[in-house]
């Protein structure tokens, strides 16, 4: 076993993420100062990096950039009239309300104009809504829809076949047990909790699928752990 005392310099980064993943896992044996630096650390360092990315992902490419281009074609004006005037036309001018919607954003940290920034969030989550309406329902129901719409019987393979037929009843099954307008006595009563059956399924294997991405992840903790950090290899 090799701890690369020696050279700990060069192995700052290792060392660094080594002490940072034994503080998350200090929390296994209760709450402690060292887990919450390391949280605390974690999320300022991703609210920066976001914030950056962002920056340059979003607004210089969608805001800044179109604005500097708009006004740069500005014709027929000189000196400062040709930054306030861009050619007559170009709808890359109008960028600058959103980026005024933007700015209003952070009025909230000022009081007494902290209500400016009302205005950015309801065009925000109106804008949002409208898109995530239609999105939603074209990449979900519709796919969704047309996903189902699949024959029961493929000559010459049994096994798309019962698939097929395994994925109907469970459909119909699973959206009976929804269908609350009458009690569910009788042939109703059967077909609902047999879908009961195939949501208690789907729900066990959306469970087990997120816990083997998380096991995946404690895997390459401790593979870092014991062969970069501790040499075992």
């Amino acid at each position: 076993m090799s701890l690369h005392i020696a050279s700990f310099p060069a192995h700052f980064e290792i060392w660094l993420g080594a002490f940072l993943t034994l503080c998350i896992f200090s929390f296994l044996y209760k709450d402690n100062p060292f887990y919450r630096f390391a949280e605390h650390l974690f999320v300022g360092v991703s609210a920066g990096y976001y914030i950056i990315l962002n920056f340059w992902t979003v607004i210089v490419p969608n805001l800044w950039e179109p604005l500097v281009k708009a006004w740069g074609n500005a014709q027929g004006h000189t000196g400062m009239m040709s930054l306030f005037l861009p050619r007559l036309g170009d709808y890359r001018i109008f960028l600058v309300l959103p980026g005024v919607l933007g700015l209003m954003l952070f009025s909230r940290f000022f009081g007494r104009i902290g209500w400016l920034s009302r205005w950015s969030l309801a065009v925000i989550l109106g804008v949002y809504a409208g898109i995530r309406t239609t999105g939603a329902a074209q990449a979900d129901f519709v796919a969704q829809v047309q996903g189902s719409l699949q024959p029961l019987w493929v000559a010459g393979h049994l096994g798309t076949s019962l698939n097929a037929i395994i994925f109907t009843v469970g459909l119909v099954t699973s959206l009976l047990f929804f269908f609350y307008s009458r009690e569910h006595k009788g042939s109703l009563g059967v077909a609902s909790k047999l879908g009961i059956y195939f949501l208690m399924v789907s729900f066990g294997a959306g469970y087990g699928y997120t816990v083997m991405s998380r096991i995946s992840l404690l895997i390459g903790r401790f593979q870092f752990l014991l062969e970069d950090w501790l040499g075992l290899k």
